[in-house]
């Protein structure tokens, strides 16, 4: 398995972590010259906390390890395409790069329905985006998450 999947592979468990909590499934890592420096799930219920999203979390828990809020240079990897209020966060921590799984055509914002990171030339910085990896992962996780709360 090479490092890009392995780095997804552990979002992946984290978000199924996330569903055991009852939140929607996403899980999120921030990585740092290969190595994990933050880890979040989804956990706005539980927390009671609308920004308690995935990506949120990882960028909280890497800013604590790092002592900083800007994250240069990191990689963020999130099973599900990041909403605008956490491509703001990702502008502001100066996140380098985000790979994400699925996309969300609902409020995805790295192309599918906002272009935030990394097309707005408004922004004083830019990310780098790719999605698609382990996205059949990340789709059927959150199907089956939806399906399961429908019945």
């Amino acid at each position: 398995m090479n490092k890009q999947n392995s780095f997804m592979e552990r979002a992946l468990e984290l978000a199924r972590h996330a569903e055991t909590q009852g939140e929607v499934p996403v899980g999120a890592v921030l990585v740092l010259d290969e190595k994990i420096i933050g880890e979040g799930w989804n956990q706005p219920i539980r927390r009671h906390d609308p920004s308690a999203h995935a990506e949120i979390m990882a960028l909280r828990h890497a800013g604590q390890y790092q002592q900083n809020y800007r994250l240069p240079d990191s990689t963020l990897y999130v099973t599900l395409e990041p909403c605008p209020m956490c491509a703001g966060a990702i502008v502001h921590a100066r996140v380098g790069r985000v790979i994400f799984g699925a996309s969300d055509p609902r409020t995805g914002a790295a192309g599918s329905v906002f272009d935030l990171l990394p097309s707005d030339a408004r922004f004083n910085h830019r990310t780098e985006v790719s999605g698609g990896l382990m996205a059949d992962q990340s789709a059927d996780l959150l199907r089956q998450f939806f399906r399961a709360r429908r019945r």
